[in-house]
């Protein structure tokens, strides 16, 4: 894949919350339902921008329509040097994060069944099982956040999410999002007293098998930070890229420090 590969993948998961609004020089994804939901609120744009100023005063101007933030997500950076100097002008926040784009390898190690683990589809009776934990996780967004995308997700037919019980209490969570053959695992996730017993690990083994026995062409995971995709490593996912992206914002937090 190329960027515009890993980006056209990016784009149809952020599609499924989100409205999309394309230009001639990018593309404007919102939900006005949930304004703080970031993922779902920003312009994205990888082309070099003709005439920056009037890009920044269409994106200041639609999203305050909305009553949303402006927030940009911008891509081949050496192309927006302008833009960025244009937003730092327009008392926009600037942060340049790292964001490695993974591929697992397709080889499933073996692993010896766990009897104190068991792994289930999320369904309308362990539902809220499985939205109490996501909600419990500051890096998700937390419950602001993921109540409301946690119900799109799982109205949406390419989500499927799991939930893992460890002696009978649901401890973990982890879901898979698809288009075309293409499976990308999100919202991996175990509550804080449960950490360190290799529970993710368990949960990443049980979507492999499945993504294997589904013959799905390959499966993604876009780690949030590097310490993250050390972690991923560990399960087969080999880093295929590290793309270096630019977020600009008009208020509220960054990137990093929603992400601690």
């Amino acid at each position: 894949m190329n960027l515009q590969d890993i980006i056209s993948l990016d784009f149809a998961y952020l599609e499924t919350f989100s409205m999309r609004k394309d230009t001639k020089w990018g593309s404007l994804f919102y939900n006005e339902n949930q304004p703080s939901y970031y993922d779902a609120n920003h312009a994205h744009i990888s082309e070099l921008s003709e005439n920056p100023s009037f890009i920044m005063e269409e994106v200041v101007k639609f999203y305050n329509s909305k009553n949303i933030i402006p927030r940009f997500y911008l891509y081949n950076l050496d192309l927006q040097k302008e833009l960025i100097s244009i937003l730092l002008e327009n008392s926009f926040g600037y942060e340049e994060l790292i964001s490695p784009v993974q591929l697992w390898d397709k080889k499933l190690l073996e692993k010896e069944k766990n009897e104190n683990i068991v792994i289930e589809r999320v369904d309308k009776h362990n539902y809220f099982e499985a939205l109490q934990i996501e909600c419990s996780i500051k890096e998700l967004g937390g419950k602001e956040v993921r109540e409301k995308a946690f119900e799109l997700e799982f109205n949406h037919p390419s989500f499927e999410h799991y939930i893992l019980r460890y002696n009978g209490i649901a401890c973990a969570t982890a879901c898979i999002f698809v288009n075309d053959k293409q499976a990308r695992m999100e919202s991996v996730a175990t509550l804080e007293e449960f950490r360190g017993r290799g529970l993710i690990g368990e949960l990443i083994h049980f979507i492999q098998t499945e993504i294997e026995k589904r013959c799905y062409e390959n499966l993604w995971v876009f780690p949030i930070n590097e310490r993250v995709e050390k972690v991923y490593q560990r399960y087969g996912f080999k880093t295929v890229e590290k793309l270096k992206t630019g977020h600009a914002y008009l208020g509220g937090r960054s990137i990093t420090e929603i992400q601690g």
